[in-house]
């Protein structure tokens, strides 16, 4: 495939000039480029290669000022089942979370060829990895982002998904203004709750690096095991360094399971207390001594940053839905008129060429640029109209998609907090237990010295050591008692604190499958729409890669002749 270097018109591999401005024609080293994914996404660039998928830079096909990243999967790997759920998954998981700080889905799919796509929000800015690699980050700075990551998390846990692959190459941080913006990235191996088809029996994902100790042993880990890898995460933001040094994958696991980590004010001093205590309990082997949940982490952040004077970002809910405006389709015709203003100056330069009658051959060639041309600006008003129902789609899906993740922000808000008053009742609960059975201890060693002085006085003399035991046992009795009523009454909170969680869990889960219930309406009338419009393109794109071939036949023949030099700059403009 060939394009011009000035208009970016294409050619097949055959033509060697272009027939609007005269200029040599450039082979392409990415044939995609040019092309438009889903009909609408124009690609410009590649703007990132991986094994499994490149990422490039495009724009709205009518509306070049919004600009979009579009990930293709590479098609060597489209055969593999499991890396195609794993695409397939990491459009899914992010575009259902919808949260200013997770990578915005606009759509996925797969392209004529089959090749899986998805179409995401382009960022301008540098991965945390970048950022870190320059040394250790500034502590307002690094709070600020912290809690935006902590959000972003927690809106993924409350949804069901846990990323599994938390880690600096994963996080970027762009620019909201003066303020840093956090996006995450990358659920290709993220588990869903709700589809579990990806993990198989024995498999192991993620980056050694910032794998907790359960998942290194189970693959059943749970959304605790996000929170210990945001604990690996603030260490190296704070340090540079990791928490754990190790020469190979084999003995970063055994660190994880068994080393504690480095303590982190003895490598960054000026890191606050609360905030080394809170990196300490997220590095906690057992998942039960981290905190309850991301939310908990996002308010003992924002107590951070409350006391080292650090900017507190905005509530997810008080922002828009990040970068998610829809491209405002334009209502001039120019764009679809193109080929139509283009046979106006080829009909002239044809009769300033050969006067009132050319050749039949070249007649009849300009009767059917005319008549392909005129399908085209249909075709074009069509695709146009198919694509503002498109737009429409997508911000009403986007609308309900923010709706509800408010929604499960104020749940989730609620239900860690009644986590964090369940744990704190358990802890109670078990306090009181151990002071209950100390008393029973007490007693029993208590009961041992009646019956010694019971057998003693054979109920024939009253002793006063018998006296005395039981005057002790009375009083253990009594404290014992005490204990128990304490028991039971924190058992009877701990069954309260627990209804609570699983009411506001139940409703979390309504929440979920409403917005899975929403997300297959959208899509189901998305994907109506954006069949025709597929279809659309694909008969526009023949039709013009016609009128291409015809248009180079017509007035190559005709680019020397100066009485033509006018037409031809007009042919340019047109």
């Amino acid at each position: 495939m060939k394009a011009c270097p000035k208009c970016g018109e294409r050619y097949s591999d055959d033509r060697q000039f272009c027939f609007v401005d005269g200029a040599t024609l450039d082979t392409l080293k990415d044939a995609r480029l040019g092309t438009a994914i889903a009909g609408r996404y124009v690609l410009e660039e590649i703007v990132g290669e991986g094994g499994m998928a490149t990422v490039y830079r495009a724009h709205h096909k009518v509306n070049a000022d919004q600009i979009y990243a579009v990930k293709l999967m590479n098609p060597l790997l489209a055969r593999d089942p499991i890396v195609r759920e794993r695409f397939r998954r990491e459009a899914k998981s992010a575009k259902k979370i919808a949260h200013p700080n997770i990578i915005e889905i606009f759509e996925e799919g797969d392209t004529g060829d089959g090749t899986a796509y998805m179409v995401m929000e382009y960022l301008d800015g540098a991965s945390l990895a970048d950022i870190v690699s320059k040394g250790p980050i500034p502590v307002k700075r690094a709070v600020a982002l912290m809690i935006q990551m902590a959000r972003g998390i927690a809106r993924a846990h409350d949804l069901g998904v846990i990323h599994r692959d938390l880690k600096p190459e994963n996080i970027f941080v762009c620019k909201r203004g003066d303020d840093d913006l956090v996006k995450l990235l990358d659920f290709g191996i993220a588990l869903s709750k709700q589809d579990s088809r990806l993990t198989g029996t024995g498999e192991l994902f993620g980056t050694p690096q910032y794998m907790a100790p359960e998942r290194i042993t189970s693959t059943d880990a749970g959304s605790a095991s996000d929170l210990y890898a945001l604990g690996v995460i603030f260490f190296e933001m704070l340090t540079a360094r990791m928490p754990f040094d190790a020469p190979d994958v084999a003995t970063f696991f055994v660190r994880h399971l068994k080393d504690p980590p480095l303590p982190i004010r003895t490598i960054h001093p000026g890191t606050p207390e609360s905030l080394a205590d809170l990196i300490e309990r997220l590095l906690a082997k057992d998942p039960k001594n981290r905190p309850v949940d991301a939310h908990k982490v996002a308010a003992d952040l924002t107590d951070v940053a409350r006391e080292t004077g650090a900017s507190v970002p905005m509530e997810p809910v008080l922002e828009a839905a990040a970068s998610s405006k829809p491209a405002s389709l334009p209502t001039s015709e120019k764009g679809t008129r193109r080929w139509i203003r283009r046979a106006d100056v080829f009909r002239e330069m044809l009769e300033r060429a050969y006067g009132a009658k050319a050749p039949s051959d070249i007649a009849t060639r300009l009767a059917r640029v005319d008549a392909l041309a005129k399908r085209v600006a249909d075709l074009k008003t069509r695709s146009l109209t198919e694509q503002a129902k498109l737009e429409e789609i997508g911000k009403r899906g986007r609308e309900g998609r923010l709706r509800l993740g408010n929604a499960v922000d104020a749940l989730g808000g609620d239900a860690s907090r009644a986590r964090e008053e369940l744990r704190a009742a358990e802890e109670k609960l078990q306090v009181g237990k151990k002071r209950q059975e100390t008393a029973r201890k007490q007693f029993m060693e208590v009961h041992k010295s009646i019956t010694y002085w019971e057998g003693r006085s054979g109920f024939a003399e009253p002793y006063e050591d018998l006296m005395n035991a039981y005057r002790d046992a009375a009083d253990v009795i009594e404290g014992w008692t005490t204990a128990r009523k304490q028991e039971r009454d924190a058992e009877r909170i701990v069954e309260s604190q627990q209804q609570s969680v699983r009411d506001l869990e139940f409703q979390l889960m309504k929440l979920r499958e409403s917005l899975a219930m929403y997300e297959l309406d959208t899509e189901a009338e998305r994907e109506a729409v954006q069949g025709l419009v597929i279809q659309i393109t694909q008969e526009i794109d023949q039709s013009e890669e016609e009128l291409v071939s015809l248009a180079a036949s017509l007035v190559e023949p005709l680019r020397q002749r100066p009485e033509l030099s006018t037409l031809f700059r007009r042919l340019e403009a047109a």
